[in-house]
């Protein structure tokens, strides 16, 4: 596994509301250079913004973004992993939560942006995104170009340090452990499966 980050795209992944922002904002605060065009804005749901990059979502019809990009980290929902081509190399950090939590975050964000889906049944949710994301891995699974680290937002939120030092070794090493570690901040977990 080559250390030398010029070689690779990290790629931050994961269902909505699994705490992308916060790696995003932890891999940047740590050295790595975040891809993003700050289109969408922080607000009550993500105070600390989304750390977005519009390409990404085109990446299947034009994946030109991908020339600068090794050696700097971008946001990605897991189903886009599939769009991106083979010949580049990825080191994907991926955000896991529990499920219950993140249907409860995502439909009370659903709700205050007063978009539609917030009163869908939990249950279905929580099917359609696990098949999503076994579809991914498996797809992962399947791709030597592509090398995953699995990060638990709750984990994180007891205690970082350890998680901190694994996803250092993942990305090539000598980030600012100590910058990543004071991003975490337990008082934005609020939507907590009981």
């Amino acid at each position: 596994m080559t250390t030398d980050r010029s070689q690779f795209l990290t790629i931050v992944s994961g269902l909505p509301r699994s705490g992308t922002s916060m790696m995003m904002q932890m891999l940047d605060k740590g050295g790595i250079e975040a891809l993003t065009d700050n289109i969408r804005t922080p607000d009550e749901d993500n105070p600390k913004g989304y750390y977005e990059f519009e390409p990404v979502k085109k990446t299947k019809d034009d994946a030109s973004w991908l020339t600068d990009a090794p050696g700097k980290v971008v946001k990605m929902v897991h189903v886009l992993l599939m769009d991106l081509p083979d010949d580049k190399e990825y080191r994907v950090v991926m955000m896991r939560r529990h499920m219950d939590e993140i249907v409860k975050s995502q439909n009370i964000m659903l709700d205050r942006n007063q978009k539609g889906g917030g009163d869908m049944d939990p249950e279905i949710i929580k099917k359609v995104f696990t098949q999503q994301l076994d579809k991914v891995y498996q797809w992962v699974e399947s791709h030597p170009n592509f090398q995953m680290l699995e990060v638990w937002y709750n984990e994180m939120l007891k205690e970082p340090g350890p998680i901190v030092e694994k996803i250092d070794a993942f990305v090539g090493g000598g980030l600012d452990r100590d910058a990543m570690g004071a991003v975490v901040d337990p008082t934005l977990y609020r939507n907590r499966a009981s």
